[in-house]
């Protein structure tokens, strides 16, 4: 009787774990994967540019996993994209090869992984915003309140670390944000059609004449002297941040809409002071952290809220 009821009692606690699980909608949960590739970006970053020269990193990485997506789509017999298709693509391609990855890699020659981590928390309020200038979703007064709040956390932290203005390093990231944003936005629009793994192939691929043109330029100008730790940061960029984790990121963007699960990322600058601390040894002070906190507190309130689609 006693070996009844214990089959009994795992078969119920099978059932409400497996419940859990499907409660957690699969957008979020690609969301949340992607996040966490991203979130090692700038200390990564910052571990590349100690030696390599900024620009090197920027389109180095993108040769390297342009060169990935290459192969994957030959070999998964990938059809090409449509007109319409490339020039999306185009606009992926500017955000998140091109712009993100340049103006961070130049701004963290002269900030912090862990300043610039909490600057880039706004990111989801941009991506909000691109999301309805390009996805058409209609985000409600009570998000954008929670987005907008974010925004001022960040805005307030960066001001404060710049002497009661931004800096050009913090120009640089907010820049790299706002193209990123773009990017965002745009290919989470395109992976309903394409899928997200191929959105940032095609976008990686269609990049490759500019991408090798510019590293090879850096390259033959400044070479490639440099330690484990900064080509472990390259590689790192290359394979994870640039390439694999865009795979979760975007489809979890096409399942879950742009803008609410962009709110995602809102965890990045906690993540991104974890990093920043345990792997670079950087100090973390009280305001960086309470500004990160700030920030995070918001993606409770972005979830819970609903956002009409296009």
């Amino acid at each position: 009787m006693s070996s009844v009821s214990n089959v009994t009692a795992r078969a119920r606690v099978t059932q409400r774990a497996s419940r859990h699980a499907a409660a957690l909608p699969p957008g979020l949960l690609l969301g949340a994967l992607g996040v966490l590739g991203f979130s090692f970006s700038l200390p990564a970053t910052r571990l590349a540019v100690a030696d390599l020269d900024p620009w090197l990193v920027a389109f180095g990485r993108a040769v390297v996993a342009g060169l990935l997506s290459a192969v994957l789509l030959a070999v998964t017999r990938a059809p090409r994209p449509t007109p319409a298709q490339w020039r999306s693509l185009a606009l992926v391609a500017l955000g998140v090869v091109v712009g993100f990855p340049l103006f961070t890699s130049l701004a963290l020659h002269r900030l912090p992984a862990s300043h610039g981590a909490v600057v880039v928390g706004v990111l989801p309020a941009a991506t909000a915003v691109a999301a309805v200038l390009r996805a058409g979703e209609r985000p409600t007064p009570r998000f954008w309140a929670a987005g907008g709040a974010g925004l001022a956390a960040v805005l307030v932290f960066a001001f404060s670390r710049g002497g009661g203005g931004l800096g050009t390093a913090d120009a640089e990231v907010l820049l790299a944000v706002a193209l990123c944003a773009l990017g965002y936005a745009e290919g989470g629009r395109l992976s309903r059609e394409l899928g997200g793994a191929r959105t940032i192939c095609w976008a990686l691929v269609l990049s490759l004449p500019l991408t090798i043109a510019v590293a090879g330029i850096a390259l033959i100008a400044d070479g490639a002297h440099a330690g484990a730790t900064a080509w472990l940061g390259f590689a790192y960029l290359s394979v994870i941040s640039m390439f694999l984790a865009f795979f979760a990121w975007y489809a979890g963007l096409a399942r879950g809409g742009v803008a609410k699960i962009g709110q995602v990322q809102l965890a990045q600058p906690v993540l991104g002071l974890v990093w920043a601390a345990l792997l670079l040894g950087e100090p973390v002070g009280a305001g960086t952290i309470a500004a990160a906190v700030a920030v995070l507190a918001c993606v409770v309130v972005t979830q819970r809220t609903r956002v009409a689609g296009p």
